[in-house]
């Protein structure tokens, strides 16, 4: 597990035509996983290429409903860290969806406020770049 730096992945994603972005944001569920485990009271999340595909099927519904699970999960174990948030999954799909109307900025927005939450959890977990 380690920190994530949400420019290096934009820029990568960019650089790979999306492919380094599939591959970055599978580690960083698998680490939000780790992360999560035992301090939330909902399961793990599944395998990201599984979200993927079910995203795919359900015209991007599932990417919704599992984006703001995943940002409630965050935020609940964020408070066993000790750290006080305002982010949770309302955010989340917030800047996801509404936020869409900022010329297409709004769901990085979300994404740079996730991973930001995440590598707070990761420095009180003990983790280092």
């Amino acid at each position: 597990m380690k920190k994530r730096n949400f420019w290096m992945m934009l820029l990568l994603t960019i650089i790979t035509c999306g492919i380094y972005g599939i591959y970055w944001w599978y580690c960083f569920v698998e680490d939000m996983n780790a992360l999560c485990e035992g301090r939330s009271n909902e399961k793990p999340s599944p395998n990201y290429i599984i979200v993927i595909l079910l995203s795919f099927v359900t015209c991007g519904i599932y990417s919704l409903i599992w984006m703001y699970k995943q940002g409630n999960r965050m935020a609940d174990a964020a408070e066993t860290y000790g750290i006080r948030t305002n982010f949770n999954g309302t955010t989340l799909l917030l800047w996801f969806v509404v936020g869409q109307l900022l010329c297409g900025f709004g769901p990085l927005i979300g994404q740079y406020m996730w991973i930001d939450l995440f590598n707070q959890m990761a420095d009180a977990y003990g983790v280092k770049y």
